[in-house]
């Protein structure tokens, strides 16, 4: 392109070359006019030297004829003289004439005033000649006054020559400043067609790169792939390029240069469109987001920015809108905020946050869970916001997400009210266009209650895991126990030595007690099935108060809160009451230097949620009993195992590990469970839920003993694999006078009843035997007999409840070990019961 300097150089150029040939044009000219006025001034003076050189001579021969005439009186020189007169007086009127617009006329009247005196002069001496003599002193004054005119004459002539040589020398100067005004003005011309040429040539070059740019910028503005166009004042299209034109899907630039922009734009984005148009046509700059519709009916959306371009008429701004299609964003955009809303749904806490922990994005998940609404975390460093403090897990864990793209693991965070909670955490990398790290999306689900309920499962299967291995050895231990207690009870029978008798007595003694030691070892992994009445737990917690208030410490304040109406419980109440005894007791322990220690009771409806968070829990009504101390707290650590038998934190001595073991068997077994919270230094409450049994539920009737011991000879077939306890057993029977078959095992005994069920009236058979169990063997006898009455003695609790077809015909359940006094009521029952 032309620059606008050098433009406005040519023409200063130009219009300083004009000046000067102009100015040279004038002087010129106005030599010229001198150079004219000179010769014309120099013609004149040449006429009048002529004139006046005429007249002297005629005046000359004038005075040649007087002087003649003066010496001859010859008549002869009168007639030259007339003639010499005559044309003097003809040159004298010619110069009037030549002089007449000239300065030189008073000079001219002048010497005609002289000549026509002198002449005057001569004719009246010519006169006085004629009539009287001319002395000579008169012609001498006469000659010298006519000389006098001629020296006018030649004195005018002479004035005449100078001024002629002054108009020839003036006719030099300006001859010569005419010429060197012509080379000047020739230089200056050609200078000026030199210059106005190498401007053409440029400015026809400049105009050949102009096109050549404005082509390269027609393709280049061609390829740009956004809509530009130039619009007027009247929203009139002025310019488009080649992307335009395409995406307004048109055939070509000339279907939509000078139409209205407007006919493209869907009607309900015309009214914000003309307002934008006529922003920009005001300067000012502006952008904006609509949908047009193509020719071929394609809608789209667009963005465009305007800016404001000066128009050339002055007349205001043309708008300049560069337009591209958004309609591929504006459809991520409307499914980002699907997905937002669907991140909006989801009960996991969904979170964004960029490679220095700062939050930027927190879902409604996140805002349930942690109590924090997302305009009060923006912008938030997670770790300060969701951790208690310095944390190298999340050191390991950023650094493993940005090496490997992901990491998962859990962490322990903190909630908007301080609770602590556990998620699962699983991180990933977002990553630039350039794959640098961006930002880090974070899903976390709480997994609070499925770890309590994980850890409720571990102690559950920890316990069942012992409370099996307890049964085992509890198996064993009755095992060994039972024939201990039967021979004793022999032995006294035969003994009457009051020695000898208090030897047996202290040998029972201890056989029961460890015997009793084995029931609540029993109690713990089976569970034991007592005597179920209808219980007030109200009347437990009365009788506790009144062990407390009597037994404990004054430095222990008690304070008992019992609701009213307060349900009732299905279950053994010498169960219940040892449990509530082993917590007022480990409460007590908890509070040495004293304290407060509070029981209190209450009606409760277990929902669904709370049973999801207790896995021995169900839905339906319960009553808590709480006991509570200010005590000095379980660690976490130790709380975990608390539940565990044979665990205690007392000192070697004071205590068996089995009380809190033993209280979880016996509510479990009554269909409850149990609960623990505690904190260090501030206390500890352990609250126990028993299921609520309606009022219509009457005891269950316990089996009267029949006084008299003795049987009637009535076969009785016993059947264990220990040999100490058949024997024994077999002896204790006989002395009662009953009749006794022995089987080592379940297929011996089969064998024996299948030849002597006529006779056999009870069966006594072991549930606990290798090779073939109780229960096998009990659906063998049922299918050889359908009748067969059974009594079942085992090692470990039996449940009375049970459903299974093989417990039909058992009519009695034994626990091992056994007096012989309890095997005879039992069989002494079923015998007379079935007669």
């Amino acid at each position: 392109m032309i620059k606008a300097s050098s433009i406005k150089r040519i023409k200063i150029v130009f219009l300083l070359a004009v000046c000067v040939v102009f100015a040279n044009a004038v002087i010129s000219c106005s030599n010229t006019i001198k150079l004219k006025v000179n010769q014309a001034s120099v013609n004149h003076s040449h006429q009048v030297i002529i004139q006046l050189e005429r007249t002297l001579s005629a005046l000359k021969d004038a005075q040649i004829a007087r002087y003649g005439y003066l010496i001859s009186a010859n008549t002869d020189y009168l007639k030259y003289d007339v003639t010499a007169l005559e044309k003097i007086d003809l040159n004298l009127q010619l110069l009037k004439k030549l002089t007449q617009d000239n300065y030189q006329q008073q000079k001219i009247l002048l010497i005609d005033e002289n000549i026509t005196n002198k002449l005057n002069l001569l004719r009246n001496q010519l006169y006085t000649k004629q009539n009287q003599k001319l002395d000579l002193s008169q012609e001498l004054i006469l000659t010298d006054e006519i000389k006098n005119v001629t020296d006018s004459i030649q004195l005018t002539q002479k004035l005449l020559l100078n001024q002629i040589n002054r108009s020839q020398s003036s006719f030099k100067t300006a001859i010569a400043a005419f010429f060197i005004a012509g080379f000047v003005n020739l230089g200056l011309v050609t200078q000026l067609y030199y210059l106005v040429k190498s401007r053409i040539i440029r400015l026809k070059n400049t105009k050949l790169a102009l096109r050549q740019s404005e082509n390269r910028l027609r393709a280049i503005i061609d390829a740009e792939p956004e809509c530009i166009k130039l619009i007027d004042r009247n929203g009139n299209i002025l310019e488009i390029n080649a992307f335009g034109v395409a995406m307004m899907e048109a055939e070509n630039a000339d279907k939509l240069i000078g139409k209205s922009v407007y006919s493209t734009v869907l009607p309900e984005y015309q009214k914000a469109y003309k307002l934008m148009h006529k922003s920009v046509c005001q300067g000012n700059k502006e952008s904006l987001e609509f949908e047009m519709i193509g020719f071929k009916n394609t809608r789209r959306w667009m963005e465009s920015y305007s800016v404001p371009l000066s128009s050339e008429s002055n007349e205001g701004f043309l708008h300049l809108a560069i337009t591209r299609d958004i309609t591929q964003r504006k459809v991520s955009e409307q499914k980002l905020r699907e997905q937002a809303a669907l991140l909006d749904v989801v009960t996991n806490a969904i979170l964004v946050k960029d490679v220095d922990n700062r939050i930027l994005y927190w879902n409604k998940g996140a805002e349930q869970i942690y109590g924090w609404q997302a305009s009060e975390v923006n912008s938030k460093k997670s770790s300060q916001l969701l951790h208690k403090g310095y944390s190298p897990q999340l050191d390991d864990a950023l650094l493993s997400v940005i090496s490997t793209g992901k990491w998962q693991g859990e962490l322990h965070q903190l909630t908007k009210d301080g609770k602590e909670i556990i998620v699962e955490s699983r991180w990933t990398l977002l990553q630039d266009r350039q794959g640098k790290p961006k930002s880090i999306f974070v899903e976390n689900t709480e997994i609070t209650q499925k770890k309590q309920l994980e850890t409720q499962l571990l102690r559950t299967q920890r316990l069942e895991s012992i409370g099996t291995l307890a049964g085992g050895i509890a198996h064993d231990l009755n095992n060994v126990l039972a024939p201990i207690l039967m021979s004793v009870q022999l032995l006294e029978r035969k003994l009457q030595d009051s020695h000898h008798l208090r030897l047996l007595k202290t040998l029972e003694n201890n056989a029961l007690r460890g015997a009793s030691l084995i029931k609540q070892l029993l109690s713990f992994a089976r569970g034991i099935e007592g005597k179920r009445t209808l219980v007030q737990v109200k009347h437990l917690i009365t009788e506790i108060e009144q062990i407390v208030r009597q037994t404990f410490p004054k430095s222990i304040k008690l304070t008992v809160n019992i609701a009213e109406e307060l349900g009732f419980v299905c279950g053994d109440a010498t169960q219940l009451h040892q449990v509530l005894m082993n917590l007022v007791v480990n409460a007590r322990d908890a509070i040495p230097q004293g304290g407060k220690l509070k029981i209190s009771a209450a009606n409760l409806f277990v929902d669904e949620h709370y049973a999801q968070m207790n896995i021995n829990a169900k839905t339906g009504a319960y009553i808590v009993v709480s006991v509570a101390d200010t005590g000095v707290g379980i660690h976490p650590e130790v709380q975990e195992r608390i539940f565990e038998p044979f665990f205690t934190t007392k000192e070697l001595g004071l205590g068996t590990g089995l009380g809190l073991s033993t209280s979880l068997s016996i509510v479990n077994n009554h269909g409850g469970f149990m609960n623990v919270y505690s904190e260090l230094n501030k206390g500890t409450i352990v609250k126990v839920y028993l299921p609520i049994t309606p009022h219509q539920e009457t005891d269950i009737p316990c089996c009267d003993r029949p006084a008299n011991l003795n049987g009637s000879g009535e076969l009785i077939l016993v059947v264990d694999d220990e040999p100490a306890i058949r024997e024994i057993t077999k002896s204790s029977l006989e002395a009662y006078n009953y009749r006794v078959l022995t089987a080592s095992n379940g297929i011996e005994a089969i064998e024996i009843y299948a030849k002597h069920q006529s006779e056999i009236n009870v069966v006594l058979l072991d549930m606990m035997m290798p090779e073939m169990d109780g229960e096998i063997t009990i659906v063998l006898l049922q299918k050889i007999n359908p009748s067969v009455k059974i009594v079942a003695i085992s090692g470990l609790e039996l449940n009375l409840t049970t459903d299974d077809k093989s417990s039909q015909n058992v009519q009695a359940f034994m626990s091992k070990p056994c007096t012989g006094k309890e095997l005879l009521h039992a069989i002494g029952k079923v015998t007379k019961e079935f007669k």
